[in-house]
């Protein structure tokens, strides 16, 4: 197996052999040592050789082991392959079992990678970080539910997020919990406790379920209405009928005399009462009926202009006669949205009439409506006015159907106008100071 290895090793023992001989005879025989000193030379470099020539295989292994260790795959084996076919295979097995180690590690850093893309890309929010507070994972969704531009320890939570960094920091925190952000997020707190390598980490998970809470508020308003409108309805519209029949009754069937006319007249006069409040009553009732019934949305995009202008040439008539300042401002000129124009517009005529009612006894009163790309890359849309704005109380109110701080408000609009946003599976924010105004922000 070793042949050519065996052969060079036998030639250059013979060699070495004769060399010693050579220089013993030179120094016993012929009594000459200084050519026996020079003659010692070339057998010191021969037994240097040998030693090298036998060290090489060591050498190979030691090379081989040290790559294995310190996963440096760039380097290989050919450079004796002429020393024999043992060799030769040695240098081939070696070299295959370190394109194996390269692939292999190839593999692991894609699968890395991919794994890492994923994490970056879901929705849900994803905090990783040991017992000391140092962060050892955090995706992009948790950097925006938190609004950060990275998070290195969590310590830098307690500015913006105190509650959540002692909630997390609990050393058994592993139920879910609810944690109120300070833009109004509903955010689902989920926390576990891993093991990786004999260290502890704890991995927290952050969802948003704010648009999940809403819809079922929605939900179930729109029951209660349908339930309420049925009833409602199924016992004014008899009591109208009977109504209009009893007036019949008044008009034709009962004798008018002197004696009688007096009460005719006051039943009459009742009977309208009740039959005005009932025409009333069943047409508030039905004025309910767009809250359980909005149509599907059919979005399309779009240039904001296009959705935005319509309405302010809508509503501009009525602002001038008002006397109200109404601008509108798009950044950038081009931006898009999709979105179905109809509902929209609807929404934002209910934003403008309602900023309008806001700024009547403004001195100076002012609309302004813009539209601009926010950092996540979501389309929003502001209405704001400087009216004396909404007290805290009340803001926290203002979309439950129903409620309303005007005088001859339903308390329909502004529910409907989320229920829209909802559908189009976007948000829609009212942030108000007392005295100073009010800013509605539809959020796409």
């Amino acid at each position: 197996m070793f042949k050519r290895f065996g052969t060079g090793l036998w030639v250059r023992v013979f060699l070495l052999t004769l060399s010693v001989f050579v220089c013993v005879y030179v120094a016993v025989r012929l009594n000459n040592s200084v050519a026996a000193a020079f003659l010692f030379i070339p057998v010191a470099i021969q037994i240097y050789g040998l030693f090298h020539y036998v060290e090489n295989t060591n050498r190979k292994l030691i090379r081989f082991l040290e790559a294995v260790r310190f996963s440096d795959f760039a380097i290989g084996f050919s450079a004796d392959n002429k020393l024999g076919e043992s060799f030769k295979e040695l240098n081939k097995n070696f070299n295959e079992v370190l394109d194996a180690f390269r692939q292999a590690r190839a593999e692991k850093e894609e699968h890395l990678q991919y794994l890492n893309t994923v994490v970056q890309h879901v929705s849900v929010g994803l905090v990783a970080f040991d017992p000391e507070g140092n962060v050892e994972l955090i995706n992009n969704a948790a950097c925006r539910l938190l609004g950060v531009y990275r998070l290195r320890h969590l310590s830098e939570l307690q500015k913006n997020h105190p509650e959540l960094m002692l909630l997390v920091q609990k050393p058994h925190s592993r139920d879910n919990t609810l944690y109120n952000g300070p833009q109004d997020q509903q955010l689902a707190v989920h926390t576990t406790i891993i093991r990786m390598r004999g260290k502890i980490i704890k991995l927290v998970s952050l969802q948003n379920i704010q648009s999940e809470l809403q819809q079922k508020e929605l939900e179930a308003w729109q029951n209660l209405t349908r339930v309420l409108r049925h009833e409602i309805m199924n016992s004014i519209t008899p009591i109208a009928s009977l109504i209009a029949t009893m007036n019949d009754i008044v008009e034709y069937d009962l004798k008018h005399t002197q004696e009688n006319d007096e009460a005719i007249s006051d039943i009459k006069e009742a009977l309208k009462t009740i039959e005005s409040r009932s025409i009333g009553l069943i047409n508030f009732v039905n004025g309910y009926r767009s809250f359980t019934n909005i149509p599907k949305p059919k979005p399309v995009e779009m240039p904001v202009k296009h959705l935005i202008a319509p309405v302010i040439q809508l509503m501009q008539p009525d602002i001038r006669s008002a006397g109200i300042r109404l601008d509108c401002r798009v950044d950038p000129d081009h931006l898009m949205v999709t979105a179905d124009s109809e509902l929209i517009e609807m929404v934002l005529i209910n934003l403008i009439k309602n900023a309008m009612e806001a700024v009547t006894e403004r001195e100076e009163a002012h609309i302004m409506v813009c539209a601009y790309a926010g950092t996540d890359g979501r389309i929003a849309i502001e209405v704001n006015d400087n009216g004396p704005g909404i007290i805290p109380e009340a803001l926290e109110k203002i979309f439950i159907p129903f409620y309303t701080t005007k005088k001859t408000g339903s308390g329909i609009g502004l529910s409907l106008s989320r229920q829209i946003m909802q559908m189009h599976g976007g948000t829609l924010k009212a942030d108000s100071v007392v005295n100073e105004g009010t800013t509605f922000t539809l959020r796409f």
